[in-house]
């Protein structure tokens, strides 16, 4: 018996269950699973036990066992106590979700021999696993970083970047002489705010500066294109979210309205109120009034949410304020300030290096990468067919092009939210063309739901539901102020209890998967994919391990493959704030995002009275949970601001009831936070048709 356990290896994967990024370790067995820092593999989750499970060698096998945990061991939505698992199996521990896998004997031997009398002990190992994730090495994804170089933003293969492409030799100082930035001759422009990424992060910091009292003339946004929710819009458009089409989560909340009444819901009702539509005001009301218990969440049209924005970006003066730019670096000066190193493309389509100087920096750049599945991206490779294998944040209209005319079998890979639209698409082209089937595959069974306290998600055909991807608490609420005064350690176990990964709980899409389960077109496979093969027809061929003895490994052949696990926030990822992690020795949180106090502000990069803020989904980790939604954004931009009031930063004014009443009536009427020139109507319908706005349809 100690014979075999020495012999036999396993290579476990799982995801992270908040952030969803890939994780594997190989290791001889026996494998434990506990809260304990000595268990092979530590799960930072309040529903796992200190000793939670174990993997033993038995009989040439694995045998899986629970070690009477509170919260059980489930394989195939059944709690176990012991029972053998065969290779390519998945079981559930907590919330986590692992496939397990037999190492063939020639990767155990991979390991040098001078290295294999003197093995890592197991929770080194796992921690040395770990760490691939903070040193660049993808687990289990692949990624397509979004390109800056052009308007269109559409993901290339990553490029390693490379220093010499920073002006003043590299920067390689971490302090900054501004006598050395003005020597290099290159264009430096001075301000008191900046804000580097110029998506919605930055939009939302820069609304509250203005309504806050700071004059456009003070703030500078750098980011790629003119329009805030550019690349948003994009996505949205992408992942088969037309303009028509209503948002799937996160309307509790408005970018372009801090205050947040009227909401959307109130102002579609009025809006249709006042073009006669009663019936949608009708429809749009039982929605908001009677959501989550009598009805599904209500959410806007997303080219309603765009056209608000778009308002909003003209009456603080977007269009001065932003400048196209590609954020570098970030260092700090000799004088207290920061200098931002980022690239421009002039008209002639070359780079060109320029600097901002200043006191006051906000970091927001987003998802820097469409996430790849492995297998996928390796098919790729191989075969350069970028068009049968997509993922759902690429333009991929030709699938459904296609499928219309023909019809076809698709595979859709994820069970987010991305997920849940694209099945709806393909239902909407299934009406006309009958000769569609789709094919889900889930790499394991989700037996149950999260649970925190009495309150467990419900789970339908393996996808957790919620209408919204974090309880409500976290939002507003006591979770919020639990969050707040949780040290990093305490966090990541909050997270990882309330978090995971949900689709939206919407009656339309379940009737559709319930629909389609019952008629065949719509099957669902577990698995773990071992290769994609392009055949002679042109179609895929996916080999899937199933871990059943009878049936160990099948093969479905598709038209397309749809990748719907969506998109990745690894730092490393993105150049400018890995390079200033290294730069200045950052401590990232357990969840390897920016370290942030509970105002949002970078720890470890205050200079003086200078100061470095963020928000978005770099954060992760932090005082909230939200980080990446429409009120993450704006409670992170609120936060940061009144921290600089506090401070009695340049142009700030507290927000009082009375001046908060006097600036929420000036949004009301879309005349500019401060007393400067008025705006003509003339003036106000070019602005507007600059950012690429119908004026028309902000009157009404």
């Amino acid at each position: 018996m100690q014979s075999d356990a020495q012999a036999l290896n396993v290579r476990l994967t799982w995801s992270d269950v908040v952030t969803g990024e890939g994780m594997e370790l190989i290791a001889p067995l026996p494998v434990t699973f506990g809260r304990a820092g000595d268990s092979t593999v530590t799960l930072n989750s309040n529903k796992v036990s200190r000793r939670h499970a174990v993997l033993r060698a038995q009989d040439g096998g694995v045998m899986l066992e629970d070690l009477q945990s509170t919260n059980g061991t489930y394989v195939n939505e059944n709690r176990i106590t012991r029972v053998p698992l065969p290779s390519g199996a998945g079981f559930q521990v907590g919330p986590f979700h692992f496939i397990m896998t037999v190492v063939p004997a020639q990767q155990q031997a991979s390991v040098p021999p001078s290295q294999a009398d003197q093995p890592l002990d197991r929770t080194e190992a796992y921690s040395q696993s770990l760490l691939r994730r903070f040193e660049g090495a993808p687990l289990n994804e692949s990624t397509l970083l979004f390109s800056h170089e052009s308007g269109n933003l559409m993901p290339v293969a990553p490029k390693e970047p490379e220093e010499a492409s920073l002006p003043l030799g590299g920067m390689r100082q971490p302090i900054i002489p501004l006598s050395e930035v003005y020597r290099s001759r290159l264009p430096v422009l001075e301000t008191t705010y900046l804000a580097v990424g110029g998506g919605i992060g930055s939009f939302a910091w820069t609304d509250h500066l203005r309504i806050y009292g700071v004059p456009a003339e003070q703030i500078i946004a750098i980011g790629p294109e003119p329009a805030p929710m550019g690349r948003y819009q994009r996505l949205c458009g992408n992942s088969q979210i037309p303009l028509h089409e209503r948002l799937r989560s996160n309307s509790d909340s408005c970018p372009d309205n801090i205050w947040g009444w009227p909401s959307y819901g109130l102002r579609e009702i009025w809006h249709s109120i006042g073009q006669g539509d009663f019936g949608n005001a009708m429809h749009v009301a039982k929605h908001v009034f009677g959501e989550p218990v009598l009805t599904d969440t209500y959410t806007p049209r997303s080219g309603d949410v765009f056209k608000a924005v778009d308002r909003e970006a003209f009456r603080i003066g977007w269009n001065h304020i932003w400048r196209q730019g590609r954020g570098l670096a970030i260092r700090k000066t000799d004088d207290g300030r920061y200098v931002v190193a980022y690239a421009q493309t002039n008209e002639r389509g070359q780079t060109v290096h320029q600097f901002a100087v200043a006191r006051y920096v906000h970091l927001a750049m987003g998802y820097p990468a469409i996430r790849i599945l492995d297998d996928i991206d390796e098919y790729r490779k191989c075969t350069q067919d970028v068009k049968h294998t997509v993922n759902a944040y690429e333009e991929h209209n030709h699938v459904y092009e296609y499928l219309l005319k023909h019809g076809g079998v698709v595979m859709i890979r994820g069970r987010g939210i991305v997920a849940s639209r694209v099945i709806q698409r393909l239902y909407e082209v299934r009406q006309q063309n009958k000769n569609v089937v789709i094919i889900h595959v889930h790499r394991s069974p989700v037996p149950v739901g999260h649970q925190d306290g009495h309150a467990r998600r419900r789970v339908i055909n393996h996808v957790e539901l919620q209408p919204f991807n974090w309880p409500k608490g976290c939002w507003t609420g006591s979770m919020r102020l639990r969050l707040e005064r949780a040290d990093d350690q305490e966090r990541d176990r909050l997270l990882n209890d309330w978090g995971g990964t949900t689709t939206a709980d919407r009656k339309d899409w379940q009737r559709i998967a319930e629909r389609g389960l019952r008629e065949g077109w719509y099957q669902i496979y577990f698995g773990e994919v071992k290769r994609l093969e392009r055949t002679d027809r042109g179609q895929v061929l996916t080999q899937i391990s199933t871990g059943k003895p009878n049936q160990p490994e099948i093969s479905l052949k598709t038209d397309y493959i749809i990748d719907c696990t969506g998109l990745t926030a690894s730092i490393d990822k993105n150049f400018m704030l890995k390079d200033m992690v290294d730069c200045y020795h950052l401590r990232l949180n357990p969840k390897g995002r920016l370290r942030v106090t509970n105002d949002f502000e970078v720890d470890g990069m205050s200079t003086g009275s200078g100061r470095v803020y963020a928000s978005g989904v770099m954060t992760l980790g932090g005082p909230h949970a939200v980080v990446d939604s429409f009120l993450g954004l704006q409670y992170a931009a609120l936060r940061s601001v009144e921290d600089l009031t506090r401070q009695h930063a340049p142009g700030l004014h507290l927000l009082n009831p009375l001046r908060s009443f006097s600036q929420w009536m000036r949004w009301v009427r879309c005349v500019p936070p401060d007393r400067g020139t008025s705006t003509s109507g003339a003036a106000y319908a070019g602005g507007l048709q600059g950012l690429g706005v119908n004026p028309d349809h902000q009157r009404r």
